[in-house]
């Protein structure tokens, strides 16, 4: 039985609150975990993803992050794969060694983008589509040819599986796709809005979607730039989410560097101009 009932929605990728002097901030991790549960629409949370600075956490920490949130497992490829590449078989044995070490935990398998060597095949993404035990892809390929292939494939494989847009930088482009859902860092700062938007793409209302997108770019401007997720997009964010009173404290980890006074001021005005703006 699946450990999480439902997966079709959104699944804010939770930042990590850290204290002035770098420790987890376990009350404000609890309080932002609460707070963005309370959504309607809102499916899941998730850890120690890159929103959640998993990089600078150590397994310890990483544990106890999991342990005050989460119940399912998001398998990111290896990180050697990205250099040295990966074989079908080393995928499969990869996620079959990870259920039998946590066989009571769904598996969700991260989808990385295309132009990197940790790119899961059509062919790949339906045979682990097969496997009872993952319940869900986090797709995130960054080329729409390639993110409409892989969606029919697993579709084609199980059409119970549950497929969720990580597209953080292009939500509504990527969730009229067929998907089922969005698992994005982005949710962690604007649940709601992504909220709105999922849900006027399910109704097949295209005008109010782009009226919520449009809300939407300039708080992604300000985040991600033009480009995809990085420590520093996530500092940004951070930034944002304190100016929308959702954290008390932007702090994050070295080697992350917190926003300068420019990348706040347009954080600011982005932060404004959705209405969301608490300082």
């Amino acid at each position: 039985m699946p450990s999480i009932a439902n997966y079709r929605g959104i699944i804010p990728a939770i930042s990590c609150p850290f204290t002035a002097d770098h420790r987890i901030d376990e009350p404000a991790l609890r309080k932002l975990a609460s707070w963005l549960a309370g959504h309607d629409g809102v499916v899941a949370i998730m850890t120690n993803g890159h929103t959640g600075e998993v990089f600078s956490l150590t397994p310890s920490e990483r544990a106890e992050v999991t342990r005050i949130v989460a119940v399912a497992l998001d398998v990111m490829p290896p990180h050697h794969w990205l250099r040295f590449g990966f074989t079908p078989g080393h995928a499969l044995q990869y996620f079959d060694a990870i259920h039998r070490a946590a066989p009571e935990l769904d598996l969700v398998c991260h989808v990385y983008p295309a132009w990197t060597r940790a790119s899961y095949s059509s062919q790949l993404l339906a045979e682990l589509a097969r496997l009872p035990y993952l319940q869900a892809f986090k797709v995130g390929q960054r080329d729409m040819n390639k993110y409409a292939r892989d969606i029919q494939a697993i579709r084609e494989a199980d059409a119970s599986k549950a497929i969720l847009t990580c597209h953080d930088e292009y939500l509504l482009a990527s969730m009229v796709q067929g998907v089922d859902g969005a698992l994005v860092g982005f949710a962690t700062f604007i649940p709601q809005l992504i909220i709105d938007l999922w849900n006027a793409v399910k109704a097949g209302d295209l005008k109010k979607a782009m009226a919520v997108q449009a809300l939407i770019t300039p708080l992604k401007d300000a985040v991600y730039g033009g480009g995809e997720p990085t420590g520093e997009a996530h500092a940004r964010m951070k930034g944002g989410m304190y100016l929308a009173g959702v954290l008390d404290n932007a702090t994050v980890r070295p080697p992350t560097e917190a926003p300068n006074a420019r990348e706040m001021e347009a954080l600011h005005a982005a932060v404004q101009q959705a209405g969301l703006s608490k300082r």
